[in-house]
């Protein structure tokens, strides 16, 4: 890469990082003041396209749903929609994973993301409107440490096939280092098994926007000799940045942003 763009990356790199502030209070809202007067199957479509912006990438930060779609959200959170959507992307996942030919030196690794990716935290969201309320992080962690949060079966049954193949498998999630216990133990009782390192956020990183963070750490592995094939996530955060998977995996999740 010639030394300007190196250049160009490093300072817009810089330059987001330095926009957006960890806390998620700044952010904006999304625009949803046309959304005031429909009802009906209109809105319904209306909060179907937000959606799809948001899984997309499309919408500028937000910090909550749209008042608007609540219902539309928690339908289809609790419906069939999203769970066929997670299978579907946990099927395209382990098609792709079952192509790739691992050296067998045990550098093969897949990223999994835990919240909303292995752990759902559904009963936590369903008890705050499912995204409309302002995130708070206290009540949050009062969830995480109650160690109850559910598998998403498709993501653990992808796990088990990524492990099954032989690919090493790396946990890397924005909790803080101080729930690795109770991470630990819910991730077990669970399900999950056998993963080759569990990254939590230390506290040096808890000022990073999410996508600085999760690219450090990728960073760091490649340091390691790790060759990233696979990385599984429910924000973009989880994905994008630098050091990034050979595929990454998207899956669904209307009910929050994480920068």
């Amino acid at each position: 890469m010639p030394c300007f763009f190196k250049l160009f990356f490093l300072f817009s790199l810089f330059f987001f990082n330095f926009s957006f502030s960890h806390d998620t209070s700044l952010l904006p809202r999304p625009l949803i003041l046309e959304y005031s007067d429909l009802v009906g199957e209109e809105l319904k479509l209306k909060c179907r396209s937000w959606r799809v912006a948001g899984e997309a990438n499309n919408l500028s930060p937000w910090k909550t749903i749209p008042e608007q779609c609540e219902e539309y959200v928690k339908e289809y959170m609790v419906g069939k929609s999203y769970a066929f959507d997670l299978e579907l992307v946990s099927k395209e996942a382990e098609d792709y994973a079952k192509t790739v030919q691992l050296n067998g030196d045990g550098k093969d690794a897949w990223i999994f993301d835990i919240d909303e990716t292995l752990l759902s935290n559904i009963p936590y969201y369903a008890d705050h409107r499912f995204g409309l309320e302002l995130f708070d992080h206290e009540e949050f962690n009062k969830w995480v440490e109650k160690g109850m949060a559910p598998a998403i079966k498709p993501s653990l049954k992808l796990y088990e096939d990524v492990l099954n193949l032989g690919f090493k498998v790396i946990l890397l999630t924005g909790r803080s280092e101080r729930h690795r216990t109770v991470t630990t133990d819910n991730l077990i009782s669970a399900g999950f098994r056998d993963w080759d390192q569990l990254i939590l956020r230390a506290s040096e990183d808890h000022a990073k926007l999410a996508t600085v963070y999760k690219s450090e750490k990728r960073s760091e592995m490649e340091k390691d000799g790790y060759r990233i094939h696979g990385n599984s996530g429910d924000q973009w955060s989880d994905l994008l940045g630098f050091s990034l998977s050979v595929r990454s995996f998207k899956l669904p999740n209307p009910m929050y942003y994480i920068p």
